[in-house]
């Protein structure tokens, strides 16, 4: 948390879209960090220490964002993990998502109302 907000990580190529979460995020009372890029996810994840941590699947390379999850998990990761992807369910049809590493996967466009649900429920508020 940073003054008294949970801090969310949003981790992805598309500024635009980085963008219009964190305007959403933000108006509901979370503090959002960005990264443009896998590694700077790295980064970014071991200086804000987020709450939870939302990562777009094909960034720079197509599995981009599954190594980004590997990675954090190797450093530790214990927070909410979840893959944005315009892949939907499809991404996990064959792997559940534990085995990805993940909490879930949000599906491009991102609907915001169930975005928001699932940040109350896995951060605890009400």
């Amino acid at each position: 948390m940073t003054d008294g907000k949970h801090v969310i990580l949003l981790v992805d190529d598309d500024q635009d879209l980085l963008d219009s979460i964190r305007l959403v995020l933000e108006k509901h009372g979370y503090h959002v960090v960005e990264a443009l890029s896998a590694e700077e996810g790295v980064s970014t994840y071991k200086k804000e220490k987020p709450d939870l941590v939302i990562v777009d699947l094909m960034m720079e390379e197509v599995d981009a964002g599954t190594v980004l999850v590997k990675e954090l998990k190797a450093l530790g990761a214990k927070e909410p993990i979840y893959m944005l992807s315009s892949m939907g369910d499809s991404l996990t049809s064959a792997t559940p998502y534990s085995d990805l590493g993940l909490s879930g996967v949000f599906q491009k466009p991102i609907d915001f109302n169930s975005l928001l649900t699932i940040l109350r429920e896995k951060l605890g508020q009400t």
